[in-house]
């Protein structure tokens, strides 16, 4: 068991993040959720911890459009009321996990700018202003005509120094991937060098970053890019795919020819292996990416139990909340367009 070290209210902190979490919903109600129609999962939603936020956009939206800014608005407002009673090396520990909330609204405004959004279609969609965190982000968006324009406008932060130095000719793949090469970077260096000492954490990075590596290389083989492509798009400091043999999975020009990697790392490739297959049968990476999200989760849930005095109990909370949140917008989004249930259900996490 990981024992809390230096300053942090380690135990109020977890106490309160798994009280929380056991408001989650659970995977009977979701199954519940999913046999209604719009209005009754609205109308559900509400009668959750989303009342507040469901009145707040009520003036302006319906239907799924006020669904997903009332998730969107809350999931935001949780992460600050979570920041806010860490304290001491807990906070700092929990923020490097925090962080990537950060980095998607940068991604979120760079596709804006990209695709011509408006910075307006802006605020009322993705990040809505009714949001005041969101209102820095919506000026970002005001304020820029092209991808370099965002760069420019992000200086300062830890993410616009990430894409302050890029090529202007640079595509809005090659700034995402930068931003995503940036944050475990600066997320691992954090918790190696600044005495914070949460290994599993670190650990649990070093997987995802695996897990991204090996999902941006399928998609690339399916892509044909050339393995100077696929290289480019690598992450560091995973602990599986590092060094020689992440060099190696990058130039296999086939998909046997990356398994073959993957099976001289430490990885337990068996259940992998049958989800690329079952991906190649039916299309799509879904398998794959479920397969390995579960692996993660599965992680996290066992960390926090086995460490109760630590980050990951605050740090699990954080990760099913982003994951009720993802579940309902699915949900909402899926019955709204009509999708079968079944199909609904498929693409959701329990």
């Amino acid at each position: 068991m990981a024992i809390a070290a230096g300053k942090g209210n380690w135990a109020n902190a977890a106490a309160r993040s798994k009280a929380r979490k056991s408001k989650l919903l659970e995977e009977t109600r979701l199954r519940q959720l999913l046999k209604s129609g719009p209005e009754t999962i609205a109308a559900s939603i509400g009668e959750l911890d989303y009342r507040k936020e469901m009145d707040i956009y009520s003036a302006r939206l319906s239907g799924a459009d006020l669904v997903e800014a009332a998730l969107a608005h809350n999931l935001e407002s949780e992460v600050s009321e979570v920041m806010n009673y860490c304290q001491g090396n807990l906070r700092s520990i929990v923020a490097v996990f925090a962080l990537r909330f950060s980095y998607s609204n940068a991604k979120a405004v760079l596709r804006a700018v990209n695709g011509g959004i408006s910075a307006e279609n802006l605020a009322s969609s993705v990040l809505p202003d009714e949001n005041e965190l969101n209102v820095d982000w919506i000026e970002i968006a005001r304020q820029s005509e092209t991808l370099v324009d965002v760069a420019a406008a992000m200086r300062g932060t830890p993410w616009g120094s990430a894409i302050s130095d890029m090529d202007a000719d640079a595509r809005l793949q090659e700034y995402e991937d930068t931003l995503d090469r940036h944050y475990y970077r600066e997320a691992i260096t954090e918790l190696k060098l600044s005495g914070l000492g949460h290994s599993l954490l670190l650990g649990y990075l070093r997987k995802e970053i695996d897990h991204r590596n090996i999902v941006n290389l399928l998609r690339a083989l399916r892509q044909d890019l050339p393995s100077e492509q696929r290289m480019d798009a690598m992450l560091d400091g995973g602990s599986a795919l590092k060094g020689s043999l992440l060099k190696s999975a990058a130039e296999a020009d086939n998909q046997d020819a990356l398994v073959e990697v993957l099976r001289r790392s430490i990885m337990d490739t068996t259940e992998l292996e049958e989800k690329i297959e079952e991906s190649n049968k039916y299309g799509g990476f879904d398998p794959v990416v479920s397969y390995l999200a579960e692996e993660r989760r599965s992680d996290m849930r066992r960390m926090s139990h086995l460490n109760p005095l630590s980050a990951f109990p605050v740090i699990y909370y954080l990760e099913s909340k982003v994951i009720e949140v993802q579940n309902l917008r699915l949900l909402v989004r899926g019955k709204a367009v009509g999708l079968p249930d079944d199909v609904i259900e498929a693409h959701m996490t329990f």
